[in-house]
């Protein structure tokens, strides 16, 4: 009789602990792969090799942006594959006026901006990924983690279109943490393979959910990494995808919304 009770009670702690896992689909972590800016160098270097890895990423398109609008047809081919595209606004406004930002256009600087021109901006760039994909679940990432206009955090005037919004900070929480209206991520510039592999294993460790977040990956911006310890990352990913869950932003963002209404 002992020995039953603590049988059942051995399986009952078990299943409180499988429900509480995240849906992962049985494994310890999930990692989005995303990439800022439309880069020819994401047509180019990184969609070869995801394709070549049955790997799928998130790319964050600026509508006005010279690599968008040079290749139309090569974003539609991976939509096509299955890699997402996700809204980066029209015309990527930052917020200027401030040291290190000297570099932002005045006529796009984001301390000019109405809500209505940001709102309308970033719904027109949505009608355009879905000329381009014919697809309307969308997820969005702030340019340059900027959310403000005034005292107001312009997400909350459209989050009804997204499935959620991808920020700047360096975190990594556990879906039931996470706010999809600010989901942190780790920006790569110059890291070395085994600098993000580490992440990778401690996401692993924690069963938590992991962002990176590209802009250059072999060249094409000032934030770049180089190809090769990029291609190590993906690589360890491929290797280890019995433990790891690589997906899109927005299916990992779905799997969140899954965990935190079951809360």
């Amino acid at each position: 009789m002992k020995t039953l009770l603590l049988f059942s009670l051995l399986f009952c702690v078990k299943g409180l602990a499988f429900a509480q896992q995240p849906d992962w689909h049985g494994k310890k972590c999930a990692v989005a792969l995303t990439y800022d800016d439309g880069l020819q160098v994401h047509l180019d270097n990184v969609i070869p090799v995801l394709d070549s890895l049955n790997l799928k990423g998130t790319f964050y398109l600026a509508g006005n942006f010279p690599g968008v609008k040079a290749r139309l047809n090569d974003w539609k081919k991976a939509a096509n594959r299955g890699h997402e595209l996700g809204n980066h606004t029209l015309f990527h406004p930052c917020a200027g006026g401030r040291p290190g930002r000297e570099w932002v256009n005045p006529t796009y600087d984001l301390t000019t901006y109405t809500l209505p021109r940001i709102v309308d901006e970033i719904k027109m760039t949505n009608t355009l990924l879905q000329a381009i994909d014919g697809k309307t679940r969308r997820t969005f990432a702030f340019p340059c983690g900027d959310r403000m206009i005034g005292d107001k955090n312009y997400y909350d005037v459209v989050k009804a279109d997204f499935i959620a919004a991808r920020g700047v900070t360096s975190e990594m929480r556990k879906a039931s943490e996470i706010d999809l209206g600010n989901v942190g991520c780790y920006a790569i510039n110059g890291q070395s393979g085994e600098e993000m592999i580490a992440l990778v294993k401690q996401a692993m460790s924690t069963n938590s959910v992991l962002v990176f977040l590209f802009h250059g990956v072999g060249g094409e911006h000032n934030l770049n990494v180089n190809l090769s310890e990029h291609n190590k990352l993906v690589r360890f990913l491929k290797q280890h995808e019995g433990d790891v869950w690589v997906a899109p932003f927005i299916d990992v963002a779905q799997s969140i919304k899954s965990v935190q209404a079951k809360r």
